[in-house]
């Protein structure tokens, strides 16, 4: 199902690229089962990449398209504003589910490292694992969409869904 909604990446780029690229190749090999329609393939960014304008009006055009968000939290993510914190705005503006996503691993909030934009805001959280991201992005989006969203929460998945994948560490 996944595979169907386009899917907007948000993550640090000068930190934690490596995960993101992680995402791309789980997609680009055949004998895995792990796909996304990645939102970052349409509207490429050209020379005029330089222009944070630009660059934010061409995300904002990718993110126009998306169904779902997923955010990569490492080390540093919380700390960035001129593009993670703006892209995570949007996309609660765009009331769109944002699956976030540790890369240390947490199965739930952890609020040394969580955005304080998303903090409260209806999130899954769940680790750097291919099949829970994979649950997530197929899980989620559903779920989110019968929230009363005036209704704020920190969400995260029991661990009797990490069993049933057979996420039992």
């Amino acid at each position: 199902m996944s595979y169907k909604n386009k899917t907007y990446v948000i993550f640090d780029g000068d930190n934690d690229m490596w995960a993101y690229a992680r995402m791309k190749g789980w997609k680009a090999l055949e004998n895995i089962d792990f796909d996304f329609y990645d939102a970052h393939d349409l509207k490429p960014l050209t020379n005029q990449a330089t222009s944070e304008g630009y660059i934010k009006q061409r995300l904002a055009e990718r993110m126009a398209t998306a169904k779902q968000v997923i955010v990569i939290i490492g080390d540093n993510t919380k700390n960035l504003y001129r593009f993670v914190r703006w892209e995570l705005d949007k996309a609660l503006s765009n009331k769109l589910p944002i699956i976030a996503v540790y890369l240390n691993n947490k199965r739930s909030i952890d609020t040394n490292l969580c955005p304080p934009i998303i903090r409260n805001e209806n999130a899954i959280h769940i680790p750097f694992r291919m099949k829970i991201i994979k649950y997530a992005l197929d899980d989620f989006p559903p779920f989110h969409k019968t929230l009363d969203l005036t209704k704020k929460d920190d969400w995260h998945y029991k661990d009797s869904v990490y069993q049933s994948l057979g996420l039992n560490d």
